[in-house]
Parts: C-alpha cells; sequence; structure tokens
C-alpha cells in the first residue's frame, strides 16, 4: 500500500525543488544575469538540498505508514495494542509535517527565483510553485488522517495548528506566484 499520499506529496514537492534548483542554476550561468550569480548559485545549492530532503521523506513516510500497519496488526486482545497504535501514529505524524516545511522553504526560493530568475522561465518556477502547493496540500491530509486517531488531543491540536499555519501562510502565497506567470504569459498584470 505504499507509496501512500504522504510518499507521493513528498516526491511532488522534490519536483517542485528541483524546479527552482533548475532556474537558479540557469541564472547563475546566464551571462546576462552576472550581477545575480552569487545569490543564484546559493539558491541552487539550497534548493538541490530541498529536493534531497525531500526525496529522504518519500522513504521516511512509507517506514512511518509500516510502523502503523504494524501497530494495528497487533491482534486486539494484545494490551500492548492501543499504544503500539499511539506511538505509530505520533510517529506518522511527523513526515507529513516535514514534508510542508520543506516545501514552504522551497516556496520561499521560488519567490526570489521569480524576481531574481531569468524571465524567460517564471512559468517553470510557477510550477514549481503548484507542485509545492500541491505537496503541502497532499502532506496535510496525511497529517490531518494520522492526528484524528491521536488519542492525546493535545499533541493532535499542535499538529494540527502548525500543519494549518504552514496551510495559511504558503497556500496563498503558491497561487500569488501561478498568477504572476500565468498573468506575465497572457501579458496582462
Amino acid at each position: 500500500p505504499v507509496p501512500g499520499g504522504g510518499s507521493a506529496s513528498a516526491f511532488v514537492g522534490a519536483l517542485g525543488a528541483s524546479l527552482c534548483g533548475m532556474v537558479a542554476r540557469y541564472g547563475a550561468t546566464n551571462p546576462a544575469l552576472a550581477d545575480r550569480a552569487d545569490d543564484l548559485t546559493r539558491a541552487f545549492a539550497q534548493a538541490d538540498e530541498l529536493a534531497q530532503e525531500l526525496v529522504g521523506l518519500v522513504a521516511e513516510d512509507v517506514r512511518a505508514y509500516g510502523q502503523v500497519s504494524a501497530a494495528y496488526g497487533i491482534p486486539r486482545d494484545d494490551p500492548a495494542r492501543p499504544a503500539a497504535i499511539q506511538d505509530a501514529l505520533h510517529v506518522a505524524g511527523m513526515p507529513p509535517y516535514r514534508i510542508m516545511d520543506a516545501c514552504g522553504r522551497a516556496l520561499a526560493l521560488l519567490e526570489d527565483m521569480a524576481d531574481k530568475g531569468s524571465r524567460q522561465l517564471l512559468s517553470d518556477v510557477a510550477c514549481g510553485a503548484v507542485f509545492c502547493r500541491a505537496a503541502m496540500q497532499g502532506a496535510s491530509l496525511t497529517l490531518f488522517a494520522n492526528t484524528t486517531s491521536m488519542k492525546d488531543r493535545a499533541r493532535a491540536k499542535e499538529l494540527e495548528t502548525a500543519c494549518d499555519e504552514l496551510l495559511d501562510t504558503w497556500l496563498p502565497r503558491a497561487d500569488a506566484l501561478a498568477r504572476r506567470a500565468s498573468d506575465a504569459a497572457r501579458k496582462r498584470g
């Protein structure tokens, strides 16, 4: 049953970060953008790190799902089962949150690339933003699926609040980047 939504979201986020890296790498080698080469070089290194982090989160989410699945596989009459399930749910809530956090950092870099990168690649910046947005939303669904079953409602609420803050901060900014590219392509605004 893997990869599931969380793992797929991490992979989509990695694609978004990779697009950011491509835009930065292209700009860093473009003579017309030589005055920004240092910023662009730093940006592609950061984007590459984020892409690798997100690829690593694919496997981390798969492992976390395996723990949840194993805990639910414990016989119902085993007194250790409820605690094992709760422990596994707590573990499983972290990869989606980390996916969301990494996508937010990638979106910040993409915003920077919209200003510093080549105008010719604004659509690639926007695609990266759309991918990171989708990854963030997908990861949030996985996070909520885990927190819904947590008995520790304070911990569940803490994760949900942190998740909502990331969504509230980054989804509108991702949408703004996509609109900016669309308007530029259509020569509006």
